[in-house]
């Protein structure tokens, strides 16, 4: 039968709609490099970041699928409120660094466990064929958090000028997130099997699915292209800031100002089209073959194009281009989870989730310091152009090698 739209479905919404409640998200590039923090410095603490999810990711998956997962995600939100505080204390590059690692050990924990709760739900309900649809409308609810806190953030830039007061803002929904996951049902918190003996089971079927060529080529598909994203994702701010400036509207106003409602309202927008495209992806998948790799391709083209746009100053073109990298990922997001679900058993899809999340993290690292080096020496336009270019060109091999999804 068709899911239905229960309370726990609800929840699940809830859930996703509070976590992307970042209010930071759309300033915060821009608001490390008002601190003083060269690309190259930034590039170095977004690797570090990833370098601690890498550590930390596989451990974390096991032991939420080993001890409970909705203690592992309480925790996690505890890790993110207290970067958040960091990150509004911050005046250095060490009281930064403090605040990724904390970022990157709530990652971890939280990374692949609340997917592994749907898929458990959606497996107890008996509605695993709908898995795609199911956790896209879930998903279209986490954008449509981005949306409202991009909105919200850029309207409290316009009444203060301030980029730091958002972080502080931030703490609130993770609270009410705290709350939301304690009230989770306990079946999906995995919490009654003996630690030992599960553990034990838990780390041999990870080991035998990762040795599945069928997940391996899903798992990578899955990682190449959000860790591109993710590694590029805050490069789009500058873009949106000269687009601001070009505008002949609030000419009277502070830059700041200006620019901070500006950038709130191109990202409220742009989340309202990512939202739309999660949406769509269950549809989309059914209609249109090989969707993954289609998007995988499309999406490296967008950033080529995204860099010489930039590079010419052809700034409109560069932030259409750079906004369908956000539009594609969240295209491949839901049809990649629900490949996954398919291959794997549900007892260990958090932990295979975080083996993917662990390559995605150590492929983010290394493109994150390799972008802002970049960056740095000849530009924002020519590093993409290089990056996407790279990626592009080894997704395409791979694929003619069978080696790709």
């Amino acid at each position: 039968m068709a899911y239905q739209k229960d309370r726990q479905y609800y929840k699940f919404c809830f859930y996703g709609f509070l976590k992307n409640l970042r209010f930071f998200d759309a300033f915060f590039l821009l608001y490390l490099k008002q601190k003083g923090l060269s690309y190259t410095e930034i590039g170095s603490l977004y690797a570090i970041r990833e370098i601690v999810i890498n550590l930390s990711e596989v451990p974390a998956g096991i032991l939420a699928d080993t001890f409970g997962r909705k203690k592992a995600l309480m925790m996690s939100f505890l890790g993110y409120i207290t970067s958040f505080l960091l990150f509004y204390a911050g005046t250095s590059y060490q009281i930064f660094l403090l605040g990724f690692i904390c970022y990157g050990i709530a990652d971890a924990l939280r990374s692949g466990t609340h997917k592994g709760m749907i898929m458990k739900y959606l497996e107890l309900k008996g509605w695993k064929k709908d898995k795609i649809t199911y956790y896209g409308h879930t998903r279209a609810c986490s954008q449509r958090g981005s949306a409202l806190s991009a909105l919200i953030a850029g309207l409290i830039v316009y009444a203060t000028g301030d980029y730091q007061k958002i972080f502080l803002l931030s703490i609130v929904p993770y609270l009410l997130n705290l709350i939301l996951i304690w009230s989770y049902p306990a079946i999906l918190d995995f919490s009654g099997h003996k630690p030992k003996k599960h553990l034990k089971k838990n780390i041999l079927a990870l080991w035998q699915a990762l040795k599945n060529p069928k997940v391996l080529s899903i798992v990578h598909s899955s990682a190449v292209f959000t860790a591109y994203q993710k590694a590029t994702k805050d490069y789009i701010q500058p873009v949106m800031k000269k687009v601001a400036l070009t505008l002949p509207v609030l000419t009277g106003l502070l830059m700041n100002k200006k620019t901070g409602l500006i950038i709130g309202l191109h990202y409220t927008i742009l989340y309202l089209l990512t939202a739309t495209a999660s949406a769509y992806a269950g549809y989309l998948a059914k209609r249109i073959n090989n969707l993954s790799y289609k998007t995988l391709i499309t999406g490296f083209i967008l950033g080529i194009l995204g860099g010489y746009f930039f590079h010419w100053q052809r700034w409109w073109l560069a932030l259409m281009a750079f906004a369908g990298i956000y539009i594609m990922q969240s295209l491949r997001k839901p049809v990649l989870t629900g490949h996954l679900a398919e291959t794997v058993p549900n007892e260990i899809l958090t932990s295979v989730l975080s083996a993917e999340s662990l390559y995605r993290t150590l492929l983010t690292s290394v493109l994150a310091v390799f972008l802002g080096f970049l960056t740095d020496r000849y530009g924002l336009g020519i590093a993409f152009i290089w990056t996407s270019g790279v990626l592009l060109v080894i997704s395409i091999w791979l694929h003619f090698k069978k080696l790709d999804v």
